[in-house]
């Protein structure tokens, strides 16, 4: 895949909207939350539609954030769903806001 530049194409208000949207939704009851190099990696828990929930959330930033990359691993026996967000060099200070309001 060629470099393509941290960069989301929403206006501010959609995308606060947006990152607001999934620190109160799919991401709220994630444990533990863990800071990669190059993303951030979210443990959810089993919920009977989380991976319903995740294809249009994933669907809808890669339209708006081209540069990042997702993986998804589900634990057997209806165990916890593991959600990986990575990038290019930057990628998780971009994704900070993913997971802390802008003060």
């Amino acid at each position: 895949m060629a470099h393509l530049p941290i960069a989301c194409s929403l206006d501010a208000a959609a995308r606060g909207r947006r990152q607001s949207d999934l620190r109160t939704g799919v991401l709220a009851d994630a444990h533990p939350v863990e800071r990669l190099p190059n993303g951030y990696r979210w443990q959810l828990r089993h919920a009977p539609d989380l991976l319903a929930r995740l294809g249009p959330i994933i669907d809808a930033e890669r339209h708006c954030c081209r540069f990042l990359d997702f993986a998804i691993s589900a634990e057997g026996d209806r165990g916890s769903v593991v959600l990986e967000i990575t990038g290019p060099s930057g990628t998780a200070d971009f994704l900070e806001s993913w997971i802390r309001p802008a003060p």
